[in-house]
């Protein structure tokens, strides 16, 4: 289902382009861009196995961190509660973050030319904005479902309801589509005839259109308004949502207001390391290429591998719960082998 809208978010694509440019700038001596390149993290030839490495073992971490998290929480009965129904859903996303881009990355380490054609190029660009518009709001509803909790503790059940925790992940899906759909539409009228080098290891947005054959400021604006609209909206209702809950977590001295406080650090945490780069990439958009590298390796690599670190180390009934896991395992393997 996914790839037939995909496929019809293309197509869609194609028509526009082709009826928003007249038939003479189409038949112009440029040639239409095919493919882009991309020149990666590093130039050094001599870096590339190491980074194959490196970046591999990285990428192993976040599938098996996060589909931990995932097993743990469907498998415990205990974790059938709305925090840990969006922290595994949160985890599907971080797989999802980390898997529009890395693998291709990787891969790329082994060859010297390092090419993607346009149309998965606009794949790329739809994927990231897809999953990262979904992730800011699935942290959002992890954020209100906190303060209901630690706010509104007599009426949490009912407020966050089984019903309620399926419409916000159906929310942040239909958040994270709206916002890649017009991030895309910046992009589909643009005739890109010339250069066709991206200087980064995925198709990033803001690059791509800086490589168009006409002038992209005003369209570049549009990129970061866009973006920067959901990313600061988004991040300061998470501030909001938090300074409520720790000014009402600060009123209190008891054992349940602790673990609350535990809680928090980790939401807050995660928070801070998944805004951080976005709002400093698409609000502050005249940081330098090298820079912009490292913050998209960080928000598509470590952040997907230190939210289930985040979130096992400080949280006891995530450990008590993969204890139990692998304690059942252990056990029906010892079963198996007699």
């Amino acid at each position: 289902m996914l790839s037939s809208l995909i496929d019809f978010c293309f197509s869609h694509i194609q028509v526009t382009k082709e009826k928003s440019f007249p038939k003479s700038m189409n038949e112009t001596n440029h040639s239409q861009v095919t493919e882009f390149v991309l020149l990666g993290l590093s130039n050094s030839q001599e870096l590339q196995p190491f980074l194959f490495l490196i970046f591999s073992l990285l990428y192993l971490l976040i599938l098996l961190g996060n589909f931990l998290i995932i097993l743990t929480v469907t498998s415990d009965s205990r974790l059938h509660t709305p925090m840990y129904f969006l922290l595994a859903n949160l985890s599907f996303i971080d797989i999802c973050v980390a898997s529009f881009a890395t693998p291709k990355m990787i891969a790329d380490f082994l060859v010297q030319r390092k090419t993607i054609s346009f149309d998965a190029c606009l794949a790329q660009i739809f994927f990231v904005h897809l999953f990262t518009g979904s992730e800011m709001v699935i942290l959002v509803s992890m954020a209100y479902d906190r303060y209901v909790a630690i706010c509104k503790p007599l009426h949490y059940m009912t407020i966050m309801s089984r019903r309620v925790c399926i419409i916000l992940v159906f929310i942040s899906w239909c958040v994270g589509f709206i916002h890649t759909t017009s991030q895309l539409a910046f992009t589909v009228n643009l005739p890109f005839c010339g250069p066709n080098q991206v200087d980064s290891f995925f198709c990033d947005l803001p690059l791509v259109t800086k490589l168009a054959c006409i002038d992209t400021y005003v369209v570049s604006l549009l990129i970061v308004a866009d973006s920067g609209f959901l990313s600061l909206s988004s991040f300061l209702l998470l501030v909001l949502s938090y300074t409520v809950i720790l000014v009402t977590v600060g009123s209190h001295s008891s054992a349940s207001m602790a673990k609350a406080r535990s809680t928090l650090t980790a939401h807050i945490t995660v928070v801070t390391l998944f805004f951080g780069p976005c709002i400093f990439i698409y609000v502050w958009p005249f940081s330098s290429y090298s820079i912009d590298k490292v913050l998209a390796v960080f928000y598509t690599i470590f952040t997907p591998i230190l939210n289930p670190v985040i979130y096992t180390l400080r949280n006891k009934e995530m450990k008590a719960a993969m204890s139990k896991l692998k304690s059942h395992y252990l056990k029906s393997g010892q079963v198996l082998q007699s």
